[in-house]
């Protein structure tokens, strides 16, 4: 029993090898060492494992030394740090915070998601990730509002330009006669063209690249409107001559270039349209610079979308007022009826697509104006169609049509369906702060 007894009293081991390397492991928990790279993670600096003691004289190596305990790896991270990671390079050439807020809000960010990040809204949000930028030297302060850009010399005078020339080729359009028309005709079209294009690619109805990166709801690739515009832009002009003519049996021959032919040309809805290139470009600044400022000072994307809506539909507003006082004007000094509804219904409509592809939204612009200039191109063929043997059931909508509203019903109900369609899609995307992000071109 001696020798069972002594195996309970405290002694000092006689043998040298009672601790070996192997035996050493097991009195270092998991939680005190760190994992491999765990001295390379940014969550935190690396704790070192306290260097053991050297060996006594009886060969026994003591207990490592007691050390403050290594945080555990997988604890709490930093969300915004993860965020501003998937977004460094929004955040690294953001010159302000908008920037950042509209670049979150174009890949979907909302309130509800800053909510989850512990901020009351995307405009917090972006201020903290913007602060935590690294940037050569102290970080720059937030921006105060910059002044509103004024409207320059060259965009406006270039505004001028489309109906000054669609003036002059009207003029010269009813002085002329035989192959001097013609010849007229395809000058008038071809200065206007280059005057349009000019006027298209600088202020504030060119396309700017905005610096907040991909946009919500659009489409990437280029759309191209241009051909369907000008064939609404041609069947403002010579559509309801041809509709009225086919109509009637006809047409008889080729359009002459008078109103009074038997192709006849309306020359007041092409000479109010170049004109409204001028309240167009007036009204596009005016939104531009609103909203730019109201952005400044709202808090948060619901606020902000809030306060533009009003605003989008008061600057739309304006430009029909103009466009229909244009329309009275053109139509009296030319002595042609006003056709208020076709040319109210098409200027609104390239109004809106334009203001959309300003912005960045290409997409539905192009589906829209390619849908509006189907509908018309559709009610010619039905209409001369309905001319075969078997077949008058194809124009029945069409006269239908014509005998309530007149030829102008056509251009009306066409354009007027895709400027209103635009305008709800309007209301949605160009009250998003990531359309009015600040860009280097003045507007």
């Amino acid at each position: 029993m001696s020798g069972l007894g002594e195996l309970d009293r405290p002694a000092t081991p006689a043998s040298p090898g009672a601790r070996d390397e192997r035996s050493g492991g097991w009195l270092v928990s998991e939680d005190t060492v760190p994992s491999a790279g765990a001295g390379s993670d940014s969550d935190g600096p690396a704790v070192p494992i306290p260097a053991e003691r050297p060996a006594s004289a009886s060969g026994v190596r003591p207990y490592p030394a007691a050390g403050p305990a290594a945080p555990r790896r997988g604890g709490a991270v930093d969300p915004v740090k993860a965020l501003m990671h998937r977004h460094r390079e929004l955040c690294e050439r953001a010159v302000d915070p908008l920037e950042i807020a509209a670049g979150l809000e174009a890949h979907g960010v909302t309130d509800r998601t800053a909510a989850r990040f512990r901020h009351r809204d995307v405009f917090s949000l972006a201020e903290e990730m913007y602060a935590r930028v690294p940037r050569d030297g102290d970080t720059p302060p937030r921006p105060e509002s910059a002044p509103a850009p004024r409207a320059r010399l060259d965009w406006a005078l270039l505004t001028l330009l489309p109906g000054a020339l669609t003036a002059a080729t009207v003029v010269g359009l009813r002085l002329t006669h035989g192959q001097a028309r013609v010849l007229a005709v395809a000058a008038g079209v071809l200065a206007v063209t280059l005057a349009l294009r000019a006027a298209l690619r600088r202020g504030p109805l060119s396309r700017r690249r905005l610096p907040s990166g991909p946009r919500g709801g659009s489409h990437p690739g280029r759309h191209h409107t241009g051909g369907w515009t000008c064939w609404l832009l041609a069947y403002a002009a010579l559509g309801d001559g041809l509709l009225r003519a086919a109509a009637d049996g006809g047409p008889d021959g080729l359009p002459t270039g008078t109103p009074d032919g038997p192709w006849p040309l309306a020359t007041a809805p092409l000479l109010t349209l170049a004109l409204a290139c001028v309240p167009a470009a007036w009204c596009a600044h005016l939104l531009a610079v609103r909203a730019r400022r109201r952005l400044d000072t709202s808090r948060g994307l619901d606020e902000f979308a809030a306060s533009v809506r009003p605003l989008l539909l008061s600057v739309f507003a304006l430009f029909l007022c103009a466009l229909a006082v244009l329309t009275g004007v053109c139509a009296a000094v030319l002595g042609e009826p006003a056709a208020y509804a076709g040319t109210l219904g098409l200027g609104a409509l390239l109004l809106l697509s334009r203001l959309l592809t300003v912005h960045g939204f290409t997409h539905a612009p192009a589906v829209v104006l390619r849908a509006a200039g189907g509908a018309e191109a559709i009610a010619l063929a039905t209409l001369l169609a309905g001319r075969l043997p078997r077949c008058g059931f194809l124009a029945a909508p069409v006269d239908a049509l014509m005998a309530a509203w007149g030829p102008a019903g056509v251009p009306a109900l066409a354009c007027g369906a895709a400027a209103l369609t635009l305008l709800i899609h309007a209301t949605r995307t160009l009250t998003r702060a990531s359309a009015h992000a600040r860009t280097d071109q003045p507007c």
